[in-house]
């Protein structure tokens, strides 16, 4: 089995390929095979930002691995103005939808009950497969309503700190 405990900058060469989905580049640990068949033991630091498209991992062996986004089933949103995409994106974020920005359109994992909600916002709504690479967030750490096994995160909510005085 080929050992991968460290993510390392992007390299010009290497020796093996990872196609990945968003939701397994999310995990930090994951059993998966390489491009070439290879057995592969992810086992990366907890709490950092999934893998990206392109990044590289280096193997206990020596050898470099590069992640390749694998393609998924997606919704690719349209909309008629800036205003309906930005309406858009309201309803999806307040759903705390993973969701991948471009230049006039949205994508998000294919979900036929948020396909409907989109169409009733009036989006255009388009049913793809390509990879999946959404935003991470705005303070890095993902999306926390509780510190206990984060002692490095150092954005704690004071509202949600009941019987503390500030």
């Amino acid at each position: 089995m080929l050992v991968i405990h460290r993510r390392i900058d992007p390299q010009p060469v290497w020796a093996a390929e990872l196609h990945l989905t968003f939701e397994a580049r999310s995990k930090s640990r994951v059993r998966c095979f390489s491009a070439e068949g290879e057995d592969v033991g992810l086992f990366l630091e907890r709490g950092q930002p999934p893998l990206y498209d392109g990044e590289c991992l280096q193997a206990e062996d020596g050898r470099i691995v590069r992640v390749c986004a694998r393609p998924e089933q997606l919704l690719h949103v349209t909309c008629a103005n800036a205003f309906e995409l930005t309406r858009a994106a309201y309803h999806l974020g307040n759903r705390h939808v993973a969701l991948q920005i471009g230049d006039g359109w949205l994508r998000l994992l294919d979900d036929y009950v948020l396909k409907a909600m989109l169409e009733q916002l009036e989006a255009k709504v388009d049913n793809i497969e390509a990879p999946f690479q959404p935003e991470h967030g705005a303070y890095g750490g993902g999306h926390h309503h509780s510190r206990q096994g984060d002692e490095d995160f150092n954005y704690p909510p004071k509202l949600h700190q009941f019987g503390v005085r500030l």
